[in-house]
């Protein structure tokens, strides 16, 4: 890093600006494909009925729950990478930020499908909405479905403007070496910045309000989507462990698509000198910490079952290690506690290939985690005889695969067409460097 300028910098971001090749299209057709079909697997829910889908007596919370919550968790390593180690001021999260920004705000539009989707007749989901209607009904707000939709709304919005304040200043460097239609566009997005110390004042100003007002927002929304679970009765999830048990896991899960995504752009985009080795190393020590953390929340819900002498809970945490849903336990259990230590030897988090096999390992896991979650304490619960097992069907896989389909159409547009590497950002670090340098 100790080898960039500023004008180096802005060469390298700009250069990722140029018309994409025949293979950048052939991925985003495939991934459109995707897209059109879990498209047409909702279509045929909704003209069918959502019978179509797994969710069956008892268990009426499949895959669409499952993937609200992984699309939610992979939302918060954005926030947390953004606006939390910008409080404290930690540099190596200036190479990746931008990209973590845009996951948040594209991973918080897929998660916000899946209420739509699991409503079954999407037509009624202004009956959600404050305000009145023919009907003369109120939205119960006791309801979880409630919570989601006013956390999935308040986060995206935050989320979505902490992603374009932060943006603007590149915005306005892509204007100034762009001509025709394309500086017209950015001349209109980048606001009218021009520099001047007055808009650089309020930028950092509006910047750190973001980051301030964002850093809650970790905590708050994926604590309302855990109480979807926790305000229930349900052996398995009436417990107090799961709102900093669902945050500790989202960070995890998201960390590790930080990764995921900033490994394959490093090398597409040639970030290498921006996207150093010693960051990816950070975000693996972060991973490390987090694993940490969401192995001692496993061992504490199987210690506070025992404690509890409570039968139900005794036998729903006996059946997730050895029932029907096993081998989604153990993987999860492997994947999200025991593999990623593997990064405490410096030869493996510093190993590009370990580190992107690792970080897929850990996002598998913790799809898992909210699998063997919402799955077995619904299945296997008070009654024996109402138990039952669950079974995704072709629709669901359908509309799963449209979803991953999305989120990766979004962010591969976004890393042709807008600077996926914040350029402000990488030379106030740059310029923090030379001071420190310098005395």
């Amino acid at each position: 890093m100790t080898e960039l300028t500023f004008s180096k910098i802005d060469d390298i971001v700009l250069e990722t600006l140029q018309p994409p090749d025949r293979s950048y299209w052939a991925i985003i057709a495939v991934l459109f494909c995707g897209v059109l079909v879990g498209g047409a697997c909702w279509l045929y829910q909704i003209l069918v009925g959502i019978g179509v889908g797994g969710q069956n007596n008892p268990v009426a919370w499949g895959t669409y729950l499952i993937n609200f919550v992984f699309w939610v968790g992979i939302a918060h390593s954005g926030t947390l990478i953004s606006a939390i180690l910008h409080l404290f001021r930690a540099g190596w999260r200036n190479p990746i930020a931008r990209a973590a920004e845009t996951m948040t705000v594209f991973a918080v539009c897929t998660a916000g499908l899946y209420p739509f989707i699991h409503l079954g007749r999407v037509w009624m989901v202004f009956y959600m909405l404050p305000f009145p209607n023919q009907r003369t009904l109120w939205p119960n707000f006791q309801s979880p479905l409630m919570f989601d939709v006013v956390a999935i709304s308040t986060y995206l919005t935050v989320s979505s403007l902490f992603w374009y304040t932060g943006m603007l200043p590149d915005l306005a460097t892509v204007r100034d070496r762009a001509t025709g239609v394309r500086k017209k566009i950015f001349t209109i997005i980048s606001l009218g910045w021009t520099g001047k110390h007055e808009q650089w004042r309020h930028y950092t100003r509006g910047y750190l309000f973001f980051a301030a007002l964002a850093t809650p927002l970790v905590i708050s929304v994926h604590s309302v989507v855990s109480w979807d679970f926790a305000l229930s009765v349900a052996p398995g999830w009436h417990t107090t462990i799961f709102a900093p048990y669902f945050v500790a896991g989202a960070i995890h899960s998201g960390l590790a698509m930080v990764l995921t995504l900033m490994i394959p752009l490093r090398k597409i985009f040639h970030y290498e000198s921006i996207i150093t080795t010693e960051v990816l190393e950070s975000v693996a020590k972060t991973i490390v910490f987090t694993g940490l953390i969401v192995g001692f929340a496993y061992a504490t819900e199987f210690f506070m079952a025992w404690y509890s002498h409570n039968p139900a809970e005794i036998e729903i945490f006996k059946y997730r290690p050895t029932g029907d849903y096993r081998i989604g336990f153990w993987i999860m259990a492997i994947c999200n506690t025991v593999i990623p230590l593997l990064f405490f030897f410096r030869r493996i988090r510093r190993s590009i290939p370990w580190l992107i096999v690792i970080s897929i390992l850990v996002n598998i896991g913790m799809w898992f985690e909210r699998y063997v979650i919402i799955i077995t304490s619904v299945a296997h619960d008070f009654i024996p005889h109402a138990w039952g097992l669950y079974a995704p069907t072709v629709v669901e896989f359908g509309i799963m695969i449209g979803s991953f389909c999305l989120f990766f159409f979004l962010f591969f547009l976004f890393v042709k067409h807008l600077p996926s590497v914040s350029m402000t950002e990488m030379k106030e670090t740059l310029h923090q460097g030379e001071n420190h340098a310098g005395g």
